[in-house]
């Protein structure tokens, strides 16, 4: 490789996943599709909802119930990346990261990671809603195909 020549950069592929069915194909699609092919690296997220700050007694309290959720979080995606390992990812390229959100949105904190990482590309599984719990909650892939920019966004059925 010359001087002027830079290696080439890994896809980034940011996949949002939680303990449902449609989040375990979401990983297995990105397994059977990508494992074991060079230049791609892999942040598995679970973005775990927080619930309203009274609903604690006190900070002892909220401070146990994430510790819980965190640790939850964290087995579920070590499971996640040790699909995509044994799928043939390099153990350097798979990553996850868990947090607690209150404030935003599912697809809003998705997107707003997706930028910080600099992710081409978002994996979701499809949940299957009725309209009447689309229209009254909202759906978070339709979300990020909306209003996603500059990157790909693919919905695992």
């Amino acid at each position: 490789m010359s001087a002027d020549e830079s290696p080439i950069k890994d896809k980034h592929l940011l996949i949002a996943v939680d303990e449902s069915d449609s989040s375990r194909r979401a990983v297995l699609y990105v397994a059977d599709f990508l494992g074991g092919f060079p230049g791609f690296t892999v942040t598995l997220l679970r973005i775990v909802p927080a619930p309203e700050k009274d609903f604690f007694d006190n900070a002892a309290e909220q401070d146990a119930w994430v510790e819980e959720k965190l640790t939850a979080a964290n087995k579920m995606l070590e499971n996640y990346r040790q699909v995509l390992l044994q799928s043939g990812f390099p153990e350097d390229k798979v990553r996850y990261r868990a947090c607690i959100e209150q404030s935003r949105s599912f697809s809003d904190a998705i997107l707003e990671t997706r930028c910080d990482l600099t992710c081409c590309t978002i994996v979701v599984g499809r949940h299957h809603k009725s309209r009447t719990e689309e229209f009254l909650f909202g759906s978070t892939s339709s979300k990020l195909i909306h209003e996603a920019k500059n990157c790909a966004v693919w919905v695992v059925e």
